[in-house]
């Protein structure tokens, strides 16, 4: 299946997109089926073939949701933007000690009668 998402070009630090088309599963840097256009964000540069980019829409592919949100901000596409990426909440502070609690620590009186128990069960079967 198709799918047109970003490549990423450019140096450290100095993100730099391609919108490019191509395979969903393969490799994100590898083989492409067509470029279709870049995208800056440093310098808010976005160039696109937009004749291209309506005929693939039109043939049902699929898009990110970077490339969904941006084209709705660029006007190539109508409708709401969708949520692109999800932040992990951190936990609060009131359910951290709580969880160190619940971890149950024998006492060496109570690891005696276990080992004195298995022992007494040990004796009791018959030897074979």
């Amino acid at each position: 299946m198709l799918t047109i998402r970003l490549q990423r070009t450019g140096k450290r630090n100095q993100a730099d997109f391609r919108i490019v088309l191509a395979e969903k599963e393969s490799p994100v840097n590898k083989k492409i089926v067509e470029i279709l256009g870049s995208y800056n964000p440093r310098k808010k540069t976005f160039k696109v073939n937009e004749e291209r980019v309506k005929y693939w829409i039109g043939q049902n592919i699929e898009m990110s949701e970077t490339i969904h949100n941006l084209f709705i901000t660029k006007t190539l596409l109508d409708g709401k933007k969708v949520k692109a990426f999800n932040i992990p909440k951190k936990p609060s502070s009131a359910e951290a000690p709580e969880s160190k609690t619940e971890a149950k620590v024998e006492t060496p009186a109570e690891v005696t009668e276990a080992t004195q128990e298995m022992e007494a069960k040990v004796e009791e079967t018959p030897a074979q």
